[in-house]
């Protein structure tokens, strides 16, 4: 599994109006729901928050990657919410958030390994300045998927 193959333009927002945490959250796991990756939005977003309690997931170049297992997971998959402003976000440098990865991953061990895989292939793009870049100035699903190419 690749993040290339699960980029699904039905749970990316270009243009999100976040201006909280909360709202971006909020917003890609509306997304979610409604392509049918999650079942229940409210067991989602709490099981989003329980994760976020135990550390921050801003990591820095106006990146987030909120995660968490949830059963509420039906199929695995990433929402990418994308904003003009930044929005305030606990962060490894201390600046806001633009670009927030959602991860949507179930409690069983295949969603669970698939995560991993996932969330391995994104911290190292995201480790890399100019590919960071490229996501901060993508405008659709084919800049990202050349970016995870």
């Amino acid at each position: 599994m690749e993040v290339r193959d699960v980029l699904d333009e039905r749970v990316i927002d270009f243009n999100m109006k976040a201006v909280n945490k909360r709202e971006a959250i909020t917003h890609l796991a509306k997304k979610l729901q409604e392509a049918g990756y999650i079942d229940d939005l409210q067991e989602y977003v709490e099981d989003i928050y329980l994760r976020e309690s135990e550390g921050q997931t801003g990591i820095g170049n106006y990146i987030a990657i909120p995660h968490g297992k949830s059963g509420s997971v039906s199929q695995v998959g990433i929402a990418i919410g994308k904003m003009e402003q930044e929005i305030e976000w606990e962060t490894l440098d201390d600046k806001g958030v633009k670009l927030v990865f959602l991860f949507a991953v179930g409690k069983d061990n295949e969603n669970a390994r698939d995560h991993l895989v996932l969330l391995a292939e994104v911290a190292r793009k995201l480790g890399n300045d100019e590919a960071v870049e490229e996501m901060l100035q993508a405008k659709n699903i084919e800049d990202l998927k050349s970016i995870f190419s």
